[in-house]
């Protein structure tokens, strides 16, 4: 028997008692994942993914997400059949998908996150600044004057807190809530460029680039520099490679999915590109960029 796990969001209107609610469900089988308990068996016919039903621009349960469209690339190079679980990408994801046996494949994460077994990175990611075209702003660096002449909107503990406290960029900057208030779109900070309510917003690029490409106001997208020292590279690490992953110990798994991956890098950064994802080619300028086998 499948279990239903339902994720509300709720947005209360001022003036009114109106209530608007959308619930979405997972589906689950709670006899699946658990230590010592039936565990699926990864048929090898299907290319099934781990995602979050509800995570544009990477994921969705309609498939729109870029995320998406890579695994369908990748599912249709390896002859299976693509199917997902879903679960949200909060604390546990990994627990309830991937490490449960649910599914098989993570799309995109983080090149050295030891939890699970990643490919060699097929692109590089980091946080962005955007601003309105018309605003007439130049930014290409932390020393660009522009910096200083409206109101930055940072998410509240962002890494790249650590460049803003360094350059004397706090003062002027509005923090976010957004990771803990799920009730936030994850482009509030680019609506409220839009809507004048700040001048420049620093955002994880593929989240930046995505939401500015909606925008029905003409953005730029700027991809910040790595703000590197011995400290920083602690706690404000900005840029980061991204691999695709699959469960420790399976490294035929692995290597399959990252020939599949290489053979279809060109497909991959056109749907990249199709979506305003900004992106670097993976560089290795740290201990936190990959391991040895990543750089062969």
């Amino acid at each position: 028997m499948l279990k239903q796990l339902f994720k509300t969001t709720t947005l209360l209107l001022f003036g009114t008692s109106m209530l608007i609610a959308e619930t979405r469900t997972i589906d689950v089988n709670p006899d699946e994942g658990k230590l010592g308990g039936v565990r699926r068996v990864p048929q090898a016919d299907e290319f099934k993914v781990c995602a979050d039903q509800d995570n544009l621009p990477y994921s969705n349960a309609d498939g729109e997400g870029f995320e998406n469209k890579i695994a369908e690339v990748l599912a249709a190079d390896l002859g299976r059949e693509l199917t997902y679980q879903y679960w949200p990408d909060r604390f546990g994801f990994l627990r309830n998908t991937l490490n449960g046996y649910r599914c098989d494949y993570v799309i995109g994460t983080n090149t050295t996150y030891d939890a699970v077994n990643t490919t060699k990175p097929y692109y590089r990611a980091g946080h962005v600044w955007v601003y309105r075209k018309d605003s007439g702003f130049t930014i290409e660096n932390w020393d660009s004057p522009d910096l200083r002449k409206g109101v930055i909107g940072i998410n509240d503990k962002s890494p790249v807190a650590v460049a803003l406290n360094a350059k004397n960029l706090m003062f002027n900057a509005k923090p976010y809530r957004i990771q803990r208030d799920l009730n936030q779109s994850p482009g509030q900070k680019i609506e409220d460029l839009a809507e004048g309510n700040i001048d420049i917003a620093i955002e994880w690029g593929p989240i930046g680039g995505y939401y500015a490409k909606q925008s029905k106001v003409e953005m730029v997208v700027v991809q910040i520099p790595e703000y590197a020292t011995d400290q920083s590279l602690l706690t404000g690490k900005t840029n980061w490679n991204i691999s695709a992953g699959v469960r420790k110990k399976e490294d035929d798994r692995r290597d399959e999915i990252e020939a599949a991956i290489f053979r279809n890098l060109d497909k991959i950064k056109k749907i990249m590109d199709d979506f305003g994802i900004p992106y670097a080619e993976p560089v290795f300028e740290d201990r936190l960029d990959g391991y040895k086998r990543h750089k062969n």
